[in-house]
């Protein structure tokens, strides 16, 4: 059981962590959500705290996290740096908010466990940004493969590679992130490959600096076995100026591709699906990708119920990604 039903004509947000991300795309997206508002800000930066909230018209900022949470909001949006989400998160839920975090979960999935159980003994309802999982035409897909019209998987394949030069981002700080393009990248991948085809049991690949040498991967590849059979096989990169970043599903009866879907922001996605003995057919659907978030998340917090991306299955995303790098680096040695 979670928390009571938010008895209020608007869902009050609180966000942590005012990067570009949080700049460019939260705060534009949540402006049009009639039944959300954000309250407050926070930022260990007041200076930069303030400069946000005058932008968008938040009513408060802090640079001190329990004051901000002590503000008047029912959920908070955590776009830390990936070392600082256990923290956030935990006192978040001590705090009784709901929680909207972004992936990677955490460092380790030591903290990330820690993080689901703090939401699960408070009893708030925790929410994670695989962002992909909340477009209409992923949700499509999958009730697709649900029919079994598809028939059994076969493959999912993945890929998610951009050029990102090294710089002082927190992501190429191995501290703060973690790890690289797989932490990143990899998360959203590895996240799809369980959404279409089920538990993962095995997993191997490879991690490695291509192009650009830093602190952290540039590149990593990997393939999974999936519980109820099939594979998976995901791409993703730091290296590369120009790609086709698409999702395959083939199954026994036919396929589905999604192109457009993988990386861009609000260009039209495409969802081609060929059966056998069947015309082959496509649906398309524009729109803001956090958009589509923020009112699946929304609507989830308001009336109580479970997000299409839980801390659990950050969790699992975790585990999975120390065991590849685990393996990449006995392979090393």
């Amino acid at each position: 059981m979670v928390t009571e039903l938010i008895k209020t004509k608007k869902l009050k947000w609180g966000v942590a962590g005012l990067g570009r991300f949080a700049e460019n795309n939260f705060l534009p997206a949540i402006q049009y959500l009639r039944k959300s508002k954000v309250n407050s800000v926070y930022s260990h930066n007041i200076a930069r705290a303030k400069s946000i909230a005058s932008k968008f018209g938040v009513p408060e900022y802090f640079d001190d996290f329990e004051s901000f949470l002590k503000s008047d909001i029912d959920a908070v949006y955590i776009c830390s740096k990936n070392s600082d989400h256990y923290e956030q998160v935990i006192k978040a839920a001590q705090a009784k908010k709901h929680i909207f975090c972004e992936k990677p979960l955490a460092i380790d999935s030591k903290q990330a466990e820690e993080m689901v159980n703090a939401a699960n003994d408070n009893k708030v309802l925790f929410a994670v940004n695989f962002i992909h999982n909340y477009h209409p035409l992923t949700i499509k897909a999958k009730e697709l493969i649900n029919t079994l019209k598809l028939g059994k998987i076969v493959s999912v394949q993945a890929n998610f590679n951009i050029d990102f030069p090294p710089d002082n981002n927190y992501r190429f700080n191995k501290q703060k992130s973690g790890g690289g393009a797989l932490r990143d990248l990899g998360s959203h991948m590895l996240n799809l490959l369980r959404y279409f085809g089920g538990e993962i049991s095995e997993i191997d690949g490879f991690i490695d600096n291509i192009v650009y040498q830093s602190e952290v991967e540039d590149f990593a590849s990997g393939i999974v076995k999936f519980s109820k059979g099939g594979y998976g096989y995901f791409n993703v990169s730091y290296n590369a100026k120009k790609t086709f970043n698409r999702l395959e599903i083939i199954c026994h009866r036919g396929s589905i591709e999604i192109d457009n879907l993988i990386g861009r922001k609000i260009i039209g996605t495409k969802l081609s699906i060929i059966i056998d003995g069947e015309a082959k057919k496509s649906f398309r659907k524009g729109g803001n990708r956090m958009l589509f978030a923020l009112r699946s998340v929304q609507e989830s917090f308001l009336q109580n119920k479970q997000p299409l991306a839980t801390g659990y299955d950050g969790l699992i995303n975790m585990k999975l990604m120390e065991d590849l790098e685990r393996k990449c680096q006995s392979k090393m040695k």
